[in-house]
């Protein structure tokens, strides 16, 4: 009897451990999911509905049009769509030739330049707001996407981490295509990229919703309607001077946060996949 308690502690005490981190897991899930339940239930009812969180309230869909009036929403989805795609584009393109040189060509100190670019990742962005903003003033391309986008064209993270993928690719794919007449690009473009498409398809997630959501720069070095994303345009929302309209943020707060969910939902096992294998090798 001593011997049949012994053998199903253990069970017991794995089911409990089990039971409570599930638990846990699902109380932060909860926690991180709230302000987005919040923002529905303001979304979805009238001004005077909002504060009893009746389960009678009635429903309406009339905040979304009144936010999607009361801003030219049109105008600033084409416009951070648009500022997305043009950094996310030009990241890979530059990231996928910086990690192939560093693992496949015999750089002189290609440890000591691998070194300053992972210097990048220890450096917040806000910091060089103001060189940046020179920068891009001397330039010309103040109140341009084109001068929102150029400070992230060449990301630190992208390139560490195709890097370590390419390094994990065999030598030997690339020597025999080499001996068959295969030039580095067809190489980089039928090996090198076919088979690091899982981090392809991580990093392009986490840059889009980093860039999706991005603020600060874009509100310092944007002027007028025609180049603002949709972060900025939110802040009409919460003019002191208007007073705040939970219900227009609450609705226009969903309109954004959507096509993320979206592509979040439609991508999540790739993304959660590519770093687990590939992301920290």
């Amino acid at each position: 009897m001593s011997s049949l308690t012994m053998t199903l502690t253990p069970a017991r005490t794995f089911s409990a451990g089990r039971l409570c981190l599930n638990i846990a897991i699902w109380l932060a899930a909860f926690l991180w999911f709230l302000p987005v339940l919040v923002s529905v239930w303001v979304a979805i009812h009238p001004a005077s509905e909002q504060g009893s969180f009746s389960l009678f309230a009635p429903l309406t869909l009339q905040n979304f049009i009144n936010a999607w009036e009361a801003a030219p929403f049109g105008r600033y989805f084409l416009n951070t769509t648009l500022l997305v795609l043009m950094i996310v584009v030009c990241q890979l393109i530059l990231a996928t030739l910086a990690a192939y040189a560093l693992v496949r060509f015999k750089l002189k100190g290609a440890g000591v330049i691998f070194a300053l670019v992972l210097l990048q990742l220890m450096i917040s962005p806000d910091v060089l707001i103001l060189n940046n903003y020179k920068t891009i003033g001397a330039l010309g391309l103040r109140d341009s996407l084109l001068g929102i986008a150029l400070p992230y064209f060449a990301s630190a993270f992208a390139i560490f981490l195709l890097r370590q993928t390419f390094r994990s690719i065999p030598l030997v794919l690339e020597e025999a295509a080499i001996v068959e007449g295969a030039s580095r690009f067809y190489i980089l473009r039928k090996i090198y990229i076919p088979l690091a498409k899982p981090v392809y398809v991580a990093f392009a997630l986490v840059s889009i919703s980093f860039h999706w959501n991005d603020f600060l720069w874009p509100l310092v070095i944007t002027d007028s309607v025609k180049v603002r994303p949709i972060t900025v345009g939110l802040q009409l929302f919460s003019a002191p001077e208007q007073g705040v309209q939970w219900a227009l943020i609450g609705a226009a707060t969903l309109m954004t946060v959507l096509p993320l969910l979206t592509l979040f939902l439609i991508f999540q096992r790739q993304f959660v996949q590519s770093f687990m294998r590939a992301g920290i090798r």
